[in-house]
């Protein structure tokens, strides 16, 4: 049998702490501490040749249970539909009218730290409601 491995989801974008800290407010993430040897991120930043510098920044989920996201800078911009798209289960286990309230509401506080509701799909005789959204740099999710 194998063995279980950890994963780590990246994204590539043009501002890598922005976008981390987004996620970390959809998900509940949290920063980790700086490397050892420095006081805070900024400290750790300013250490680093100016080309390195904002290049990548990171967030873990504060329980251990999820990945960690990773996130670095690259020079192109999104230009197509993501191939990979996490959805993230604000509804897990809800049906109906109280499914498509609370997607609602998360979406509203998503769309108000600055992600973008794209369609909301609503139940039919085969599936839930879900809700099509993109993040601050245009990056798909669903809620689910």
């Amino acid at each position: 049998m194998a063995s279980i491995r950890h994963i780590q989801l990246t994204f590539d974008c043009a501002e890598p702490e922005r976008v981390a800290r987004f996620w970390c407010e959809v998900l509940g993430y949290v920063v980790p501490p700086p490397p050892e040897g420095f006081g805070s991120w900024e400290e750790y930043t300013r250490s680093l040749p100016p080309e390195q510098r904002d290049a990548w920044f990171a967030c873990v989920d504060p329980s251990g249970a999820g990945p960690r996201l990773y996130f670095q800078r690259v020079p192109e911009g999104k230009t197509a539909k993501n191939r990979v798209h996490l959805d993230v289960r604000a509804g897990a286990g809800l049906v109906g009218e109280e499914r498509l309230a609370v997607l609602e509401a998360e979406c509203e506080r998503l769309v108000a730290l600055g992600a973008v509701h794209v369609k909301t799909l609503y139940a039919d005789e085969e599936n839930e409601s879900c809700i099509n959204m993109r993040d601050i740099e245009g990056n798909e999710f669903c809620l689910d």
